[in-house]
C-alpha cells in the first residue's frame, strides 16, 4: 500500500511538540496514541536512540488517539496538552514519558498523578479536561494525520518520508545516519 503524505501537513508548525535540537539534520515525526502498546514500544526505542545519537535528530510528537479501540487515548492526549499549557514544554515531556511509562493508569486519577509528577496542579488539569479545553488542539493533530493517510499508530515519518523499516534502535540508528549523511534510500 502506498502512502502519499501531504507536504504541508508534515511541516513543523507552531504548537508542535519538539524534543531535541531544532536544527538537527533529521526530523522524526510520529503520530502516536498514549494507550497504544506499539507506540509505547517505539517510544522506548527512541529514548534509547536519544541516549546515543540525541543530536542527530529532532523528534516531533503529534496526537493520533485511536478512539475506537483505546478508551482513554483521547483524554490522555488532552491531558498532555493541558499540562503543556499549564507547565510548558518540559512539563509536557515529563507528562508524555509518564503516560507511556504508566500506560495502564490512563484513567482520571492516573492522569492527575502524572500531571502532579510533571509539576502541574491536578485540580487545574481536572478543570481543563472537564471543559474539553484542549480537544480542538488534539483534533488538529488528528486532521494532520488523516491528511498524511495515517490509519494506525505509531505512524512514523523521517524527513517527510513514511518509514516502513524496523523499529528497533539499531535499524533506526542506521536510517537516521543515512538520512543525516544525505544518502537516499529506504528501508523496507
Amino acid at each position: 500500500m502506498s502512502k502519499t503524505p501531504s507536504d504541508a501537513s508534515l511541516e513543523i508548525v507552531d504548537g508542535d511538540h519538539i524534543r531535541g535540537p531544532r536544527a538537527a539534520p533529521v526530523t522524526i515525526l510520529v503520530y502516536g496514541d498514549y494507550q497504544c502498546p506499539y507506540t509505547r514500544t517505539f517510544e522506548m526505542s527512541l529514548a534509547q536512540l536519544r541516549q546515543v545519537d540525541g543530536n542527530a535528530f529532532r523528534f516531533v510528537f503529534r496526537h493520533f488517539p485511536m478512539r475506537e479501540i483505546h478508551r482513554y487515548a483521547q483524554n490522555a492526549a488532552e491531558a498532555a496538552e493541558a499540562v503543556y499549557a499549564l507547565g510548558g514544554a518540559e512539563a509536557f515531556w515529563l507528562m508524555h514519558d509518564g503516560l507511556f511509562a504508566h500506560q495502564d493508569e490512563l484513567d482520571q486519577p492516573g492522569l492527575e498523578d502524572r500531571a502532579a509528577m510533571a509539576g502541574v496542579d491536578p485540580i487545574a488539569l481536572r478543570s481543563a479536561l472537564a471543559d474539553y479545553r484542549f480537544a480542538e488542539r488534539v483534533e488538529r493533530d488528528v486532521r494532520s494525520g488523516r491528511a498524511n493517510v495515517v490509519s494506525g499508530t505509531p505512524s512514523i515519518f523521517i524527513d517527510g518520508e513514511y518509514y516502513f523499516g524496523a523499529r528497533d534502535v539499531r535499524s533506526l540508528r542506521q536510517f537516521v545516519a543515512m538520512k543525516a549523511s544525505g544518502a537516499t534510500g529506504s528501508v523496507a
